[in-house]
């Protein structure tokens, strides 16, 4: 039985509904909700963290569409018993990812409500985009970074511990340098972020091929959503390429399968419903 996800999106038009974020005229836009109680408890994080985080997950989308993010859009409903202060804390977190990655905030909406929900919009630009699509037969498959600690934390997090301050949980590590420099010689990407397993079972699913896995995986690394790494294939006469680069900006990039003929179905329960 098809999920809520995918049946909901099935309802509308997919002229631009498919990838990362929707291309149009070389701008890319994207949007993430970030809600209390669905992806995050405040007592997990502070306000400025929980902002920042909000505009990385959205900022994820670009990158691996090999987009430059541009302007911003948010829209937020508020407790009304916050203060100015915790105000000033979450424009804080915002204002620290439009300097880091040079955007313009344009503007957006504010609601009150029970809980602290946000939506970002994010506008990107390129001029030669990377595409879910474009997976090539032959392709081998990679991520960067390493896979699996953002599922061990939330774990530990919603049993009532507590987890290191640098947790991708807390702060995703978006890989942008390096995968700026890299685009050329990558075909196809996506971001880690419902797991590795689902991911990629969206990328078969788009491109009608399967994988050759030479690498063996625990569900804690093929289930672990909320990574953020970047998921991408190549063609193998770039691999040298492409690990030199990754060096350059002290990436670590796992090249763990081959694309093939055939199907890959997500091995991990699903998600979002």
């Amino acid at each position: 039985m098809i999920d809520k996800e995918s049946f909901f999106i099935s309802l509308f038009d997919k002229k631009y509904i498919g990838d990362d974020g929707a291309l149009i005229d070389g701008m890319v836009y994207s949007k993430d909700l970030f809600c209390e109680d669905v992806h995050y408890k405040q007592i997990w994080m502070n306000l400025e963290q929980i902002a920042y985080k909000s505009m990385l997950v959205n900022l994820s989308d670009g990158i691996v569409m090999n987009a430059k993010p541009r302007y911003a859009l948010i829209g937020i409903k508020i407790p009304p018993s916050f203060t100015h202060q915790q105000l000033k804390e979450l424009s804080q977190g915002f204002l620290k990812a439009a300097k880091e990655y040079q955007f313009e905030i344009i503007g957006g909406d504010t609601v009150a409500g029970d809980k602290l929900d946000i939506s970002i919009t994010i506008i990107s630009q390129s001029n030669n985009p990377t595409l879910r699509t474009d997976l090539e037969l032959g392709d081998l498959i990679a991520y960067t970074g390493e896979l699996g600690s953002v599922k061990k934390d939330l774990t530990l997090l919603i049993e009532g511990h507590t987890v290191a301050h640098d947790s991708k949980f807390i702060t995703p590590r978006l890989k942008a340098d390096f995968f700026y420099e890299a685009a050329p010689y990558i075909n196809a990407a996506l971001d880690i972020s419902d797991g590795l397993s689902k991911d990629l079972s969206r990328l078969s699913s788009l491109n009608k091929m399967g994988f050759a896995f030479i690498r063996n995986f625990s569900a804690d690394i093929l289930c672990s959503g909320e990574e953020y790494e970047i998921l991408f294939s190549f063609n193998e006469k770039n691999l040298d390429t492409l690990q030199t680069i990754a060096d350059k900006h002290d990436t670590k990039i796992t090249v763990f399968a081959k694309a093939v003929e055939g199907s890959y179905s997500s091995e991990c329960p699903e998600n979002h419903f």
